[in-house]
């Protein structure tokens, strides 16, 4: 037998082979590590791989994802609540009822109540897979969010309604309204929690310099969301996804931007090998589950009721966004039908004068909340639901490691429990499989394509040279370029006008006899370069509220103003 230490580090070393293999092929690398890890799974010198069900709910889950939340930016959270929070809840509710009740049908004695339960289990869809075809065949990016965002609350409301249906199993009885209220307190306990924990650990960090202390902290934020949410009876899961939002949202302002890079790469790097490890951990699972139930018979069983779950899932799930298609687009419709008056009040806006500073701020919010609809109608009228964006949404309807966890969390005296977990396997395998495999297929034969390459790239530029232009335009200040109550000397500030962007060893490139010494002009130098990169930040900051460009394109901007001030950072902070 392998000792399970030289398990966990091939493990780790498939994973990277996998994923390198999936670049080059284009295949989606869970979907092989999902067939790998059966494939390993059954090999007679490989151990069976039993992982508790907690490690993958308490320890997983929540930084999985916090990873995805803190990446999500909040504006496209926000202009697809509407279909996220129906896909997420409703269709889950729709989903645990319908599969619940052909589960009473179908297993003689389960019980109501348990079936209920293991519809909620077999509910929540996972957008690891679906996300990673989607984004690299270039699908636009309001089908993107929609996806992430719906695998990102669907989790809380499906462990949710287990909870509550696994309790009224035991107990024999639910009571309605009692179920409604605890899932009304789940939610808003886990919001209301996560708000905390994103609002204080981010402050926290922006205040502490050294980097290891801010990363070490942001290692522990899922949990400082999770468990208290939990321990309070509310959804850990939901807390720190809503962790993950503020501090996503938050920290582009709060943090510097070394800060923002290391944070980007960590997280990235704990989201590949977590995303990647449970669809491996997954596969290698199969063997002692088949074990464990026993029986041909018995197996093909749980098989032929997995494959007929999964016809009803995908059925209900088309039939709900095909209904719920028009009903978003009759909204959206309404929503475009109020462009004349939004456009009135911004030109009531224009023309108005400001009597005092308090007036003057009033007007600022009111512009910059008339800007943020005008933008919000705009992303509405380019990039309007459509069929193809619903018939991928409806196709994407995988199942993957939480549903195979929440199974296995089952109680050991639940109604014929290793039935129920190998038929939840079997939902989760033949959904990913499934529908995941045919994704691209789908994807081509819709012909539904996001911007070009070549259109992302323009935008970027536009938005930078906007960005650059409004740090440039602080040159123009008088008050922002007097540095120690002194004005800036004039060829500082020529020098920055000229060449936007230099380092401060170019001060050394201007010749002749001033008032001012070289060190004198380096530091204004250093200190007009400091108030232009906040400017410019200041500005990207102003763009992703409002939200006229688009996200991608704001997140590059991010990226080349990060990597640009954390270079010069080094040069003007040495150690």
């Amino acid at each position: 037998m392998i000792d399970q230490g030289v398990l966990l580090i091939a493990g780790l070393v498939l994973i990277v082979l996998v994923a390198a293999f999936s670049n080059r092929t284009g295949i989606a690398s869970p979907l092989v590590l999902l067939l790998v890890g059966v494939g390993v799974g059954f090999l007679p010198f490989v151990p069976d791989v039993r992982v508790p069900p907690q490690w993958i709910l308490e320890g997983v889950l929540p930084p999985l994802l916090y990873a995805t939340a803190v990446n999500l930016p909040t504006s496209d959270f926000r202009r697809n609540a509407v279909p996220i929070g129906s896909l997420a809840v409703v269709l889950v509710a729709v989903s645990t009822a319908v599969t619940g009740l052909a589960l009473t049908a179908l297993v003689p004695g389960i019980g109501v109540f348990a079936a209920l339960a293991v519809g909620a289990v077999i509910s929540p869809t996972d957008a690891v897979a679906a996300t990673a075809i989607a984004k690299r065949l270039g699908l636009p990016e309001r089908v993107v969010t929609v996806l992430e965002g719906e695998s990102l609350v669907n989790d809380a409301t499906a462990l949710v309604l287990l909870r509550s249906f696994t309790a009224a199993a035991t107990a024999g009885t639910v009571d309605l309204l009692v179920t409604g209220g605890q899932f009304l307190y789940a939610v808003v306990g886990a919001v209301a929690v996560g708000l905390v924990a994103g609002y204080v650990t981010v402050a926290i960090r922006a205040r502490l310099s050294d980097p290891v202390l801010t990363t070490t902290i942001s290692f522990v934020v899922p949990f400082i969301a999770y468990l208290p949410a939990e321990r309070l009876g509310a959804s850990g899961v939901l807390a720190a996804v809503v962790a993950g939002l503020v501090t996503g949202a938050r920290g582009r302002s709060r943090f510097e931007a070394g800060q923002r890079l290391n944070d980007h790469t960590n997280w990235r790097t704990v989201q590949f090998v977590l995303e990647h490890a449970v669809f491996l951990v997954m596969g290698l699972e199969l063997r002692p589950l088949v074990h464990a139930l026993g029986g041909r018979s018995t197996l093909m069983t749980a098989a032929g009721l997995g494959l007929l779950l999964v016809a009803a899932l995908f059925l209900v799930r088309v039939l709900y966004v095909a209904g719920e298609l028009p009903v978003l687009r009759s909204r959206e419709h309404r929503l475009l039908s109020k462009q004349h008056a939004l456009e009135e009040k911004a030109r009531e806006l224009d023309a108005a004068d400001a009597h005092d500073d308090r007036e003057a701020a009033r007007m600022d919010r009111a512009e910059r909340t008339v800007a943020r609809k005008r933008a919000d109608l705009l992303f509405l009228r380019e990039n309007g639901l459509s069929w193809r964006g619903a018939t991928v949404v409806g196709w994407s309807g995988m199942r993957g490691v939480v549903t195979l966890a929440a199974a296995q969390s089952l109680p050991e005296r639940f109604p014929q429990r290793p039935l129920l977990v190998l038929i939840a396997f079997t939902v989760a395998v033949v959904t990913l499989l499934g529908f995941g495999g045919t994704l691209p297929l789908v994807i081509r034969t819709v012909g539904i394509r996001g911007a070009g390459r070549r259109e992302r790239r323009e935008e970027v530029r536009e938005l930078l040279d906007h960005v650059r232009q409004a740090s440039i335009a602080l040159l123009d200040d008088p008050q922002r370029t007097t540095v120690g109550d002194q004005p800036a000397d004039p060829r500082v500030l020529e020098l920055l006008r000229e060449r936007y962007g230099v380092s401060p060893a170019d001060i050394e490139e201007s010749d002749g006899d001033t008032d001012g010494t070289r060190s004198d002009l380096h530091d204004q130098l250093i200190v007009l370069r400091r108030r232009m990169r906040q400017a410019a930040r200041d500005e990207l900051l102003d763009a992703r509220a409002v939200g006229t460009y688009s996200t991608r394109a704001i997140t590059t901007a991010q990226d080349v103003l990060d990597l640009a001030d954390a270079r010069e950072d080094r040069i003007t902070d040495p150690i």
